[in-house]
């Protein structure tokens, strides 16, 4: 009989997908859990427990989250909802406007921001600019792309090119008559160029004839075939999605020219006018391969970066002008089609979700190749990640926070240089569908039950949708917890645990006064081993005998560990001068252990695992089991 010991001295590996169980020759293997569940993965190789959420509002509906961010002492929270924009301020609605995107178009709409305007587009409405005027003062606007009653939007031939047009005059209103039929009623309000004038529909007569006002005099009214149309329209599309980039304002695609790129002249940010080619007028050009190219996201950083729902081009150009500008693709790996994912910037690489919604990417440029290429950060924990339908990075946790279709989130610890690539899972009761990290706090948008809450990660709450309260004298009535009416909930009183009860009338009754109180829903962290590796070769069929686990914690208030026979509370050593009788006792820093029983064969059970929701802090730096093994 063998006597060995396993030491786990770190997650930096995080969860690892079931799929590899088998693979204990993998350097990952050593540092890797089959569960991290609502924990933290830490740079140091430990986890800790999540913080809990702080319920703000409820929200009328399901909501995209956008942060905001004037300058760093103002940053906003901006909640698009059904047809509706809420602004936030520390926690707190300052302002709400009518908008014009239904619920259905939330997942597709894309936004990027400039000081004290944020763009938004979607390729079925005509683009919009939020802009901050004050604090309490802001606007929802069409885009300025007409000046002097001139468009300087691009323009596009989608008609084919022996079709010709003929004005009834060169000033004023004219009817265009067209030699085949090509307009419908989505085309009033949209603008013609014939040669050197432009002219906007005011009304559609029928497929081969408008009415229209002359905005830019025309050379010539008579048959001709030198026109366009606008390449943004109800009738062809809007802009899909946008980008600052070198003083220029990049546009990727259309709904019926979704391969296209356009960039605005420099320092003129909304005027798309192509000029005769000097540097600093428009660009426009196709992106064209062998392979299917809508623009799904663009991203500004070494260089324009296009995300195709085939691949992934670089723009190059420095500066970008007509004649300097060039495409290039880097990877095949596509973006997703029905959904738009925002690329996030982590470290100077570009984090983005691949077509097939099981892969986050890392598209990173390497100077030793002179080009961007793509890793997939998920391969190790392809089960957590499920259809993505929104991410953001917290720079303070250095986490990347992946929103899922199921409703939990995947969290990536993520620092390069130590090559720490950790994935955990958080869960709450109930489907987190946003993510947006205003300042260093992570909002999310979380549907419990019915209804939808507006939520922030806060150090201070221990439970989800969390309200906390201070009274001036100790009282048993507690009010304000209309947002938990009838639910079942986890009570700390004067910092200490009081079980729970459920919330009726908007209020709870203790049974004993407190001064201060916190109320919310329980969540559960858990950590579950991976199978034992005996000397690097798993242990498949060997009859071993775990015996003892030491488990080395820091800072923690509770622990429960399950080693076969259900879970049990570990009592933890309490500082003699620090416990006071009835009051929660100082956490606990130092090593735990916990005696098994009984012989099993390796398998995939774990040896142990911790399952606990009290809220309290927890952290586990290592964890090292000494087994028998039946030679």
């Amino acid at each position: 009989m063998t006597r060995v010991r396993t030491a786990q001295t770190g997650f930096t590996a995080g969860e690892i997908s079931p799929e590899l169980y088998g693979r204990s020759d993998l350097r990952a293997y050593e540092n890797g859990a089959a569960k991290l569940r609502n924990l933290i993965v830490l740079p140091t190789g430990g986890v800790t427990r999540r913080p809990g959420l702080h319920f703000v509002d409820l929200l009328p509906g399901r909501a995209r989250l956008v942060a905001f961010e004037f300058n760093a002492e103002q940053t906003y929270l901006l909640a698009f909802t059904d047809r509706r924009l809420t602004i936030y301020r520390e926690g707190a609605p300052i302002a709400a406007l009518d908008s014009p995107w239904p619920e259905a178009a939330l997942a597709s709409i894309a936004w990027t921001q400039s000081a004290d305007t944020l763009l938004v587009c979607h390729p079925d409405t005509a683009p919009r600019r939020v802009t901050r005027r004050g604090e309490l003062d802001w606007r929802i606007d069409p885009w300025p792309l007409v000046r002097d009653g001139v468009s300087l939007a691009p323009f596009h031939r989608f008609a084919d090119k022996g079709v010709t047009l003929t004005a009834s005059g060169i000033d004023g209103f004219v009817t265009v008559t067209a030699s085949a039929d090509i307009f419908t009623q989505a085309h009033t309000g949209a603008r013609l160029r014939l040669g050197g004038g432009q002219l906007r529909i005011e009304q559609v007569l029928d497929g081969r004839a408008v009415s229209a006002r002359i905005t830019a005099t025309l050379e010539d009214a008579g048959p001709t075939a030198d026109w366009e149309e606008s390449a943004w329209s109800d009738a062809r599309g809007w802009p899909a999605t946008a980008i600052f980039h070198q003083s220029r304002l990049a546009v990727g695609g259309s709904r019926d020219l979704p391969n296209r790129l356009w960039l605005s002249r420099t320092g003129d940010l909304y005027n798309f006018d192509l000029g005769t080619g000097l540097d600093d007028e428009g660009i426009e050009f196709p992106v064209m391969s062998d392979q299917v190219n809508a623009i799904r996201a663009l991203h500004s950083g070494r260089h324009l970066q296009l995300f195709t729902a085939g691949g992934e081009w670089m723009v190059a150009g420095d500066p970008l002008t007509p004649a300097t500008v060039a495409l290039r693709r880097q990877t095949r790996i596509g973006s997703p089609v029905d959904r738009r994912v925002p690329p996030r910037d982590v470290e100077g690489a570009t984090l983005f979700v691949a077509r097939s919604g099981r892969e986050v990417r890392e598209f990173l440029y390497t100077d030793l190749e002179q080009a961007y290429r793509s890793v997939d950060l998920a391969l190790l924990a392809r089960h957590l990640v499920t259809g993505p339908v929104d991410q953001d990075y917290d720079p303070a946790r250095r986490l990347l926070m992946v929103a899922m279709e199921d409703g939990s989130l995947a969290i990536l610890t993520a620092y390069r240089a130590e090559q720490v690539t950790a994935w955990a899972g958080w869960e709450t009761d109930g489907a987190m569908a946003s993510v947006a990290i205003v300042g260093d706090a992570p909002h999310l948008a979380v549907r419990r039950g019915g209804s939808w809450f507006l939520e922030v990660l806060s150090a201070d709450a221990a439970l989800d949708s969390a309200l906390t309260g201070t009274s001036d004298a100790p009282t048993t009535v507690w009010s304000g917890l209309d947002h938990l009416e009838g639910r079942r909930v986890r009570i700390v009183a004067d910092g200490v645990e009081r079980g729970e009860a459920t919330v009726g009338a908007g209020r709870l009754v203790l049974d004993e006064p407190a001064r201060t109180l916190t109320v919310g829903l329980p969540f559960t962290h858990r950590i579950e081993p991976l199978p034992p590796a005996l000397g690097g070769v798993g242990a498949e069929g060997v009859a071993l005998r775990p015996v003892r686990t030491v488990f080395r914690l820091v800072d923690t208030g509770g622990l429960t560990v399950d080693a076969g026979r259900g879970p049990a509370a570990m009592p933890l050593r309490r500082l003699a001068e620090g416990a006071v009788l009835g009051e929660t006792p100082p956490p606990f820093t130092g090593d735990r252990a916990i005696r098994h029983l009984g012989w099993r064969r390796g398998g995939t059970e774990p040896l142990w695992r911790i399952v606990d929701d009290a809220p309290l802090p927890f952290t586990l730096l290592s964890a090292t089991t000494q087994l028998k093994v039946n030679d």
